[in-house]
């Protein structure tokens, strides 16, 4: 189980990476022993984004802050995760596991929706506001898929496969 909650923090942490590099750069820099990759490693150590920010353009800085406190949250649940996993192992009974993960699922989409209901109303006032609404409709949105996707497919290395009946 640990190594699943690791894979799940590294995965967040790479996560942020590939965000970084969607923004085209030389052929060195995007390797995992390259610059971008050092210096992502260094924000996620200090909890601080901005070493990542020269690597991006000023357009793509809101989703790069965003991807990156996603991987800080990760990695600070990655502990109080694990310990709730190994519990219900030396138990017997996955009740307080399931409690645990059910309450911070709740609490992540309650924060996204509220936000995105708010953001909803003012939406129509302005184009920064409706550009506030599309960030906080899409944060929710792609939330949401990735609770259903990890809900319904195996947690086996390598992806696994989807569920049965799992289509798009």
């Amino acid at each position: 189980m640990k190594s699943v909650v690791r894979v799940s923090i590294a995965l967040s942490s790479l996560a942020l990476v590939a965000v970084i590099l969607a923004r085209p750069v030389s052929a060195h820099c995007d390797t995992v022993d390259g610059p971008v990759v050092a210096d992502a490693r260094v924000a996620l150590e200090k909890g601080d984004v901005t070493p990542v920010l020269k690597w991006v353009k000023p357009g793509a800085e809101a989703e790069v802050k965003a991807a990156f406190a996603r991987a800080l949250a990760a990695r600070g649940k990655g502990p109080e995760v694990r310990a709730l996993a190994d519990q219900a192992l030396d138990s017997g009974s996955a009740d307080r596991l399931l409690k645990g993960i059910a309450h911070h699922v709740e609490e992540g989409i309650r924060e996204r929706y509220t936000r995105a209901a708010a953001a909803k109303k003012r939406a129509d006032t302005s184009v920064a506001a409706g550009r506030e609404f599309v960030e906080a409709y899409v944060e929710l949105t792609h939330y949401v898929e990735r609770l259903h996707r990890d809900a319904t497919t195996s947690a086996a290395h390598g992806g696994g496969t989807p569920a049965a009946g799992h289509e798009h």
